[in-house]
């Protein structure tokens, strides 16, 4: 009987502030987006925790004004770039939006445990409370089309902001 391969399960090492900006993140207050919101099931945010290697998790953090930031678990971040760059604002609406397909395929959770391992951690912001779903980056061709599709769209979140970060470096640079 053949065994499968199992991932080491890893426990990331974090700052204080980042735990505290994370935190805020996922308790940010639905009320801010009160004119954007058809229903109390409406995804208005997303928090999504993404393994970069054994050492490094980045966490997107979008919502639906457009607004996205990264943070990472040694502190380092990236923000403010949805106010420079209009692609960015649109990727993060177009994310944001569609989080609300997988509800559905999301458990509602006041667990917002940090990954353990590979899996990506998304946390989809609602009215009615927090939810989540895991996906496994190399297995999500055998997720629904669904999650397939809400996948794509964080990916094309991060293109944007790396994109917006080469952009400010480069102006950075010019001005020397």
């Amino acid at each position: 009987m053949e065994q499968k391969k199992r991932a080491p399960q890893t426990h990331y090492l974090v700052t204080e502030e980042y735990l505290m900006t994370r935190s805020a993140a996922l308790h940010f207050p639905a009320k801010q987006f009160n004119g954007m919101l058809p229903s109390k099931d409406s995804v208005y945010g997303m928090v999504i925790d993404m393994p970069m290697d054994p050492r490094t998790v980045a966490t997107l953090v979008v919502y639906i004004n457009g607004a996205a930031n990264l943070y990472f678990n040694n502190g380092g971040s990236y923000t403010g770039a949805s106010q420079r760059y209009q692609s960015l604002v649109q990727a993060s609406r177009l994310l944001v939006i569609n989080g609300t397909r997988i509800l559905p395929e999301a458990k509602k959770t006041k667990q917002l445990s940090m990954p353990l391992g590979q899996p990506h951690n998304i946390f989809l912001l609602t009215r009615n409370g927090i939810y989540e779903k895991q996906v496994m980056p190399t297995e999500v061709s055998q997720e629904s089309k669904d999650v397939q599709s809400v996948y794509f769209l964080y990916q094309q979140v991060m293109r944007e902001l790396r994109s917006a970060q080469l952009k400010d470096r480069a102006a950075a640079q010019a001005q020397k």
